[in-house]
């Protein structure tokens, strides 16, 4: 049974998941309707997920992911939006967010987006849908679509284990700037470190067929 900290401003909405997800197996240990109160939640209970609103009276949820993570310790963060903002997926996942889901998707998508990122999955999604999808190929696929053909380049080279010199040599550019496209790699994945973007390339056989790389 999983610990969870409910972090939303719409009563009714956390009324329907306190009443619901532990029919679900999770064990609700606080909620809050406002920035402080999720982190100070956050911090006491040390749970083993936060669900996290986007937005706030008193601010953006996103300004908070990184004070969550270390305050939690092993806490992972999953942020609910009522839109289907890219870029605020993006900047979620940049921060450490371990998902991003519309919460008009309905609460048995939310249910499975909570047990795929209770399981180390990254779950994205953005469209009001009836079927969840948990970090598959489709999802992957999706956020490898971002990708420009400079970090398809450098994403390749992590697969192949490439370091940063000889990155830089092979694109003829500067170790400082491998290492920004690198970090933009990352970001658009959704993952903390070149070995597990390497493993999620891989997994999801990102670099297996070019054109589902193709930048949106």
């Amino acid at each position: 049974m999983a610990n969870l900290v409910l972090g939303d401003d719409h009563v009714i909405f956390i009324d329907a998941l306190v009443a619901t997800l532990p029919r679900h197996g999770h064990r609700i240990v606080g909620t809050a309707d406002n920035v402080g109160e999720v982190v100070a939640a956050v911090r006491a209970e040390r749970p083993d997920l936060c669900l996290l609103d986007r937005f706030f009276a008193d601010g953006d949820g996103l300004d908070v992911i990184g004070e969550l993570l270390s305050a939690g310790g092993h806490t992972r963060v999953l942020v609910l939006t009522a839109d289907g903002d890219v870029q605020g997926m993006r900047a979620a996942l940049g921060k450490g967010a371990a998902g991003y889901v519309n919460k008009m998707c309905g609460l048995s998508v939310l249910a499975g987006a909570i047990r795929g990122v209770l399981d180390g999955e990254v779950v994205v999604e953005l469209a009001a849908s009836r079927t969840p999808r948990l970090a598959g190929t489709t999802d992957a696929r999706r956020l490898a679509s971002h990708l420009t053909a400079r970090e398809r380049q450098c994403l390749r080279m992590l697969v192949d284990g490439a370091h940063t010199a000889a990155m830089a040599k092979q694109l003829g550019v500067a170790p400082t700037t491998v290492r920004t496209h690198v970090q933009s790699v990352l970001t658009k994945l959704g993952v903390h470190s070149r070995l597990e973007a390497a493993s999620f390339a891989m997994r999801h056989g990102l670099l297996d067929d070019e054109r589902m790389l193709v930048a949106g």
